[in-house]
């Protein structure tokens, strides 16, 4: 069985990531990787990452790096789920860089729209989180929403009304 995630464990990883390659790669971390690395949360089931450029030397690490540090590493990202706002890259937090690997935080909007659509207890805390430590303005975070909103049938689970609604009770509740 694979052990939590801590900060040590992220780190750890990210050491180990970035001795794999000699390719330029940017690694970006979500969820609750996140939430470890911002201080929020003390652990998290596992690290989801992308790579840009996909590379396969990374790819194919990842499995003997889950063995190893005993952790869970998933592919996924909030563009899986939800359409990425506009200029989510340059919004996109630098973390470090270890080798040819620069490990950045995907764009909190993007998070907390992901979140929102996914609406589960945790996920709402850490867009709460999100908010309270001034990384997601709400006005912003409205506007991000109404520019993927036409982007939304390529996502035949999501429903758009119920996702506005759920962004549209974040903003409320923070007395947006």
């Amino acid at each position: 069985m694979r052990r939590l995630v801590d900060a040590e464990r992220l780190r750890a990883f990210m050491r180990a990531l970035g001795r794999r390659t000699d390719v330029e790669t940017t690694c970006y971390v979500t969820g609750g990787a996140t939430a470890v690395l911002l201080g929020w949360r003390d652990s998290t089931i596992d690290i989801d990452v992308l790579f840009a450029p996909e590379n396969d030397q990374l790819l194919r690490a990842l499995p003997e790096l889950k063995e190893d540090l005993e952790i869970n590493v998933e592919l996924a990202f909030p563009g899986d789920f939800v359409p990425m706002p506009a200029g989510w890259e340059e919004r996109s937090p630098f973390v470090k860089q270890v080798g040819s690997v620069g490990f950045r935080n995907v764009d909190f909007y993007a998070q907390a729209l992901s979140k929102l659509e996914r609406g589960h207890d945790r996920d709402l805390t850490d867009v709460a989180e999100m908010v309270s430590r001034g990384l997601v303005d709400l006005a912003r975070l409205r506007v991000c929403f109404d520019e993927i909103e036409r982007e939304l049938y390529r996502f035949p689970a999501i429903d758009p009304g119920s996702f506005r609604a759920a962004v549209e009770a974040v903003a409320d509740t923070s007395g947006a």
